[in-house]
């Protein structure tokens, strides 16, 4: 997994608790720009690898985006989460996104995004935006639109993401 402010890694660990209790031997590693050889080494020996991130105007990042690359064999599943968003069509834009940065001969074998918190200087930005536009109605839904994304991801966050993954992994 690739993570920032920590929801992706927080779904991560959620993850390897519910497939390790569906009897699934899980390996956990994050994706940084020191570690992507390391982990890309370590997935050689998986039958299935879950890759996880957080979305980055739009995509996942340069890191993941390397590790991706040399999934090839292997059956994927992708898992996410987005500061910005909550509707399912979003979500599968990003995930088709990041899908399609997979090699020839990956399996992909599903996909699921929640929503995560952002950082406080994400809302600092937003409210400078519309004391320079004030009334702007995009400015001011993307400012409700933080105040949403306080809490997530929450534990219905986590277990429904955690049921496409055992799903598609067959457990």
């Amino acid at each position: 997994y690739n993570s920032r402010g920590g929801n992706t890694k927080q779904v991560a660990e959620s993850l390897q608790r519910a497939l390790a209790q569906a009897g699934a031997e899980v390996d956990v590693a994050e994706v940084t720009a020191g570690t992507v050889e390391e982990v890309c080494g370590r997935v050689g020996e998986a039958d299935a690898v879950l890759a996880g991130f957080w979305c980055d105007k739009g995509t996942c990042t340069a890191e993941m985006d390397e590790l991706l690359a040399h999934l090839g064999g292997k059956r994927v599943f992708l898992f996410g989460t987005a500061g910005f968003g909550g509707a399912p069509e979003y979500f599968d834009r990003i995930l088709s996104g990041v899908r399609a940065k997979l090699p020839d001969g990956a399996a992909y074998a599903g996909g699921a995004m929640c929503q995560g918190r952002m950082g406080e200087g994400v809302r600092r930005r937003y409210e400078a935006m519309l004391e320079q536009n004030p009334g702007d109605a995009r400015v001011q839904g993307m400012i409700a639109n933080f105040d949403a994304a306080l809490a997530p991801p929450d534990a219905d966050d986590l277990d429904r993401i955690a049921a496409a993954a055992r799903e598609a992994l067959g457990l």
